[in-house]
């Protein structure tokens, strides 16, 4: 037997790949870009049975948008296609500003359904929740794009349980995207058991630590001048010592069971419940095929006990983002 996609379920309706692909560093973030090899990834992953392809209008200020709507030139029907608004920066880049607004809703889809290249989009999340506008005059624009036949199914991003059941009470939620990893547990618990019982799928982000689970990361200067990652509070000095440690723990078991240290952290996530959709980002063919094939490593329950021990909540050193982009989630 040939390898065959899994599938998983994001709310009511919508299917997707058990693995979906994160398109952010493509464009900005993570150092260089090559358009054609990243082209060439997207690709790959559909070739692969991957569907889910996430981006959004802020990565690369609308590029990276440009850059997954020409990949999918021909390939649109293979494809559940993610993007997200709401995140408003400057012409030098800079975050301005969370906008909810309604027109503001209607005006970032028609930007990004004509960057993108399509009719419709499948997934539209709102990026982070604007705290100046009620979620119920941003979901309920958000409805309005969906009976308008541009938008098939609404989904949230890092945004906290009550305001997940707040944004049911007025459309239907198919998934809400946030960052989830053996680094980042902060979802279990409340987040996880509301969109559970709102039957939300949930779409995990960074679910290799930004990388950093991957093993391929010992010190600051493994990361390129134009990195991000150079001053994220968890890369930065004695924390970026500490949590090295973390991983050493992930590379020892990967090597009992045969696997990369990215599969194994992957394969945890996974492990976490069917409702549960791991979307890593990658740039690169190989790394792609890296992380497709965790779907074949399979956890047992002493397993993810050990993994889970030497990443308790809060196992991490540093905070997710700074203070700013800290502000901006779980709201």
């Amino acid at each position: 037997m040939g390898f065959v996609m899994q599938r998983r379920k994001l709310g009511n309706e919508l299917s997707v790949s058990a693995l979906g692909l994160g398109c952010m560093g493509m464009s900005e973030f993570y150092g260089s870009a090559d358009e054609a090899e990243s082209i060439a990834t997207i690709h790959r992953a559909i070739d692969r049975g991957v569907n889910l392809i996430d981006t959004a209008d802020v990565y690369g200020m609308g590029r990276n948008e440009e850059l997954v709507g020409r990949a999918l030139r021909g390939r649109r029907s293979e494809v559940v296609l993610a993007t997200k608004f709401g995140n408003v920066r400057g012409p030098g880049g800079e975050f301005l500003a969370v906008n909810g607004r309604p027109e503001y809703v209607h005006q970032a889809c028609e930007a990004s359904l004509q960057r993108l290249g399509v009719e419709v989009i499948d997934l539209y999340y709102q990026h982070r929740v604007d705290p100046n506008t009620p979620i119920e005059e941003t979901v309920g624009a958000m409805a309005e794009l969906v009976k308008a036949g541009k938008v098939r199914h609404l989904g949230l991003s890092e945004a906290a349980a009550a305001t997940v059941r707040r944004a049911c009470a007025v459309h239907p939620i198919a998934a809400l995207q946030t960052e989830y990893s053996l680094w980042s547990r902060d979802p279990e618990g409340e987040i996880l058991a509301t969109c559970r019982e709102l039957n939300v799928g949930f779409v995990a982000y960074s679910p290799l630590g930004r990388g950093f689970l991957a093993g391929r990361f010992k010190k600051v200067e493994d990361f390129s001048e134009d990195d991000f990652r150079r001053h994220h509070p968890r890369f930065e000095g004695e924390n970026l010592r500490r949590n090295q440690r973390l991983v050493e723990t992930v590379e020892l078991m990967a090597g009992e069971k045969g696997c990369t240290p990215a599969q194994l952290a992957l394969a945890w996530v996974l492990a976490q419940g069917e409702d549960v959709v791991p979307i890593p980002g990658t740039k690169r063919v190989r790394y792609l095929e890296e992380n497709v094939a965790a779907l074949e490593v399979r956890l047992n329950a002493d397993e993810l006990r050990r993994l889970e021990e030497a990443f308790p909540l809060g196992a991490a050193a540093g905070e997710r983002y700074h203070a700013g982009g800290m502000r901006a989630i779980n709201r």
